[in-house]
Order: structure tokens, then sequence, then C-alpha cells
């Protein structure tokens, strides 16, 4: 072989690794996903978080991987799924509840941390401000301090002469205590007295909703919480069994049976928690990513339900609903 051909060789040589090279598949990125309710109970908000990757280009399986992870609505497997994601080191996590943001911020300072779902964010912690996050956690809020408010004030407005309203408190829960502590501060000025039922699984439902009848409550506030969202059902069925009007913070309640809801649209939320994963894998730091407020609120009545209480909706009412269900 002369000194031609063999330089031939060496650059033909140097093409087939150069393209078994480029052949090697770069590492997708892998985002972690921690959801506070059942697989079934959580799919509308998954859902519309995958479609907001979708719609963002991000596609599972094609350019990026995604590890789940459901507590079923129990808060005390939180710890361990948010250590088995933090182990797996993705790029992003996403925590679905707030126990499980601050176990992950516990758990790990480097790795950013998005929160469709963020309550008193500053005041646990989990950021230094709403401009200017400063660590590595962002996201949206899933509450104001005003809500529980709001909700109580909508209470008074559609069952005329409530004067005692039951409340259900899931323990452990730091979103619970945060709507417990503005309900509380707003029931003084609207002359209602709070009657507070304790629960800590679904097993102490029927106990609550036995002691609201017998304190004789005109309505039940659901706060927006895991447990209460993925015991939906059997929440509607004891309040139905005891002719007991909910008003809650979610509308998926009202989807199912209760009288009205007004809260933050938990799955806009969670399609937002998706614009914040593709800036961080396009190298954007979450401490300079804003916090972002509740950008949609929603009023949901339920008038068959009403009608089945012999309740009368007040014309106003109906009229600021974004969705009356017949």
């Amino acid at each position: 072989m002369n000194r031609r051909d063999a330089s031939l060789s060496l650059i033909a040589l140097g093409a087939i690794h150069l393209a078994a090279w480029a052949q090697v598949p770069a590492k997708r990125p892998v985002i972690g996903v921690q959801v506070g309710g059942s697989r079934e109970s959580s799919e509308q908000y998954v859902g519309r978080f995958q479609q907001g990757l979708r719609d963002l280009g991000l596609v599972e399986g094609q350019n990026i991987d995604v590890q789940y992870r459901y507590a079923d609505g129990d808060v005390t497997r939180v710890p361990t799924l948010v250590q088995e994601l933090v182990r797996l080191k993705p790029d992003v996590i996403v925590t679905g509840i707030i126990s499980a943001t601050v176990e992950a911020r516990r758990a790990t300072a480097t790795i950013p941390i998005v929160s469709p779902t963020l309550s008193d964010p500053v005041g646990t912690g989990l950021i230094a401000s709403f401009a200017r996050p400063g660590g590595n956690v962002t996201g949206v809020l899933l509450t104001l301090d005003s809500l529980p408010g709001k909700l109580l004030q909508l209470t008074v407005e559609t069952i005329p002469g409530t004067t005692s309203i039951g409340m259900l408190f899931h323990v452990g829960s730091q979103a619970s205590r945060d709507h417990r502590r503005n309900a509380e501060a707003a029931a003084p000025a609207l002359a209602v007295k709070l009657v507070t039922e304790e629960v800590r699984s679904r097993a102490d439902f029927d106990r609550a909703f036995q002691s609201m009848v017998r304190e004789r409550v005109q309505a039940v506030l659901i706060f927006a919480d895991v447990l209460f969202f993925t015991e939906r059902r059997e929440i509607a069925a004891l309040a139905a069994a005891a002719r007991l009007p909910t008003v809650s913070g979610n509308r998926e309640h009202v989807e199912i049976g209760g009288l009205l809801s007004y809260g933050v649209s938990l799955r806009e939320n969670w399609r937002r928690a998706a614009t914040y994963v593709d800036k961080i894998l396009k190298g954007a730091k979450p401490s300079h990513l804003p916090v972002e407020f509740p950008s949609k609120l929603e009023l949901v009545v339920n008038l068959k339900t009403a009608r089945s209480l012999g309740l009368t909706i007040p014309k106003e009412l109906l009229l600021r609903a974004d969705e009356v269900i017949q």
C-alpha cells in the first residue's frame, strides 16, 4: 500500500469512527415528579403537565425521561418517595404537594425543584422572596391568604343565617395548617363559629361527619389538600348522607356533588409548571425564576346539589360563577 492509499484509509477509518460517535444518543434529561394523590385521581393534573411539556417540544421517551412517584394521598409516604427521586439525580424535580417540596429542599440544595402547589413559601423558608427565590425552589402558588376567608364569605352568602361551619383539618399537612390559620382569622368578622374536625386518613372521615352533625353545623369547608382531593368521593358520599353542603377550594369536589368551590385552578398550575421545567432544562436557575401568583381563580356552583338540599343560590352568585353544573 502506497502512502496515498494509506492516507485515504486513515481518513475513511476516521470518518467511520466519527459517524459511530455521532450515532451514540445523548443522555436525555430526567424529570422526577412526586404526586400527592393516586395515579388515577391525579391523571387530569399530570396530564395537563405532560401536555404543557409537549407544547414546549418536550416529549417523554423522545427527548426527556420522566420518573413518577405517587403517594396515594398518604403524606407519611412522601419522604421515602422524595428520597427515591433525589437518588436518581434528575435534572429537575416537580413536587405536587407542599410537604414534598419541603422534603425535597431538605434532601438537596442543588437539584432544581418546581412546585405547582406552593403555600407560604417565604414563611416556610423555601424561598427568600417571590421575585428572587434565591435557592433551588420556585413554582406557582396554590393559594392566597385571602382564599379561606373568601370561602367563608361565600358560604354565608349562599346559606343565609349560617352561624356554624364545620372545617376538615388534615393533621400533618402544611397546606391545611395555613388554611386553618387564615380561616380562623377571618371567621370573627363574619360572625361564624368554626367547628374543626381533625383527620389523618380516610378512616377518620365518618367520625368527623358524625361529629359535625351532632354539632349542628350548617355547612362544611373542604380546603385544597391532597388527602381531601384523593378521597373526594368518600367525602361527597358522607356529606350527601348527612345532608350537609360542602364549600371547597377545588372544583373537583363540586363536580361530584359538592355545593360550590372557589379557588386556584390546579390544572392550570400544573400546566404552568411545565414552563419552569423547560426554562431550567435550557439553563435557567430556579433562584432567578420568580414565583408566580395564581392566574386563574374559579367559582363553580352545582345547582343539582343545591336543589337536593333545598337551597336557592343567589342570582348574583350564579352570574359571577365561571361554571354552573346543572
